[in-house]
């Protein structure tokens, strides 16, 4: 990693930790046949992806999972929780860490992410930390539903690269996903893949970031 003036941090696994297995088991006991196939890390079914692309709302995705799951009667409330268990919280000095290379570098947030999860979200923002959103931790946040496209869709990259007048060899992305950091790399952009138990505070320390 040699002349890096710009970040980018996927928000799951990189900022907010999140539990794919969690949320298996809670589609599963929803009544979700062959769940691996159908929402996992690497592979999921395409409700998902047009989900975070902003194509269709909760409710059609709701409506998608009640399919699916072979049960008309499932409430939105269970729908939502089971969905909402992926996500587990934001570590202690993940934000301080944020704010510390907002200063020294440009600094941006890409996520995958849908309605629901984002409400989830912003709201856990306020009551955990009295935050209304992440925007004063970025320059700049980029929401796949907000911008119709999701990683690991070159568009997306070149979005960010392009609006902010950045150069990909300069740019750094930091991930969760293999299949994100590929699309990312094929553009020239630097790379990181994040794995547990390795964090980005870890990460920044090792890599003498700040």
């Amino acid at each position: 990693m040699q002349n890096i003036k710009n970040i980018i941090f996927d928000y799951g696994n990189v900022v907010f930790s999140i539990n794919f297995e969690r949320v298996q088991q809670s589609l599963k006991a929803l009544g979700i046949n062959n769940v691996d196939e159908f929402y996992g890390h690497l592979q999921q079914d395409p409700i998902f992806d047009a989900f975070d692309r902003g194509q269709i709302t909760a409710v059609q995705f709701r409506d998608r999972v009640r399919e699916k799951a072979g049960n008309a009667n499932l409430t939105d409330e269970e729908i939502d929780s089971a969905w909402n268990s992926i996500l587990i919280g934001i570590a202690e000095g993940n934000h301080d860490l944020l704010l510390k290379l907002k200063n020294k570098y440009r600094t941006f947030l890409l996520s995958n992410i849908n309605e629901i999860h984002f409400n989830y979200i912003m709201k856990y923002l306020k009551e955990e930390f009295n935050f209304d959103n992440n925007d004063h931790l970025f320059e700049k946040v980029y929401y796949s539903h907000y911008t119709g496209m999701r990683k690991p869709e070159p568009a997306i990259f070149e979005k960010v690269l392009q609006e902010n007048g950045l150069k990909a060899e300069e740019t750094l992305f930091i991930d969760d996903s293999p299949q994100h950091l590929a699309a990312a790399k094929a553009l020239g952009i630097q790379t990181f893949l994040m794995t547990e138990p390795d964090n980005i505070q870890a990460f920044a320390a090792r890599e003498k970031l700040i």
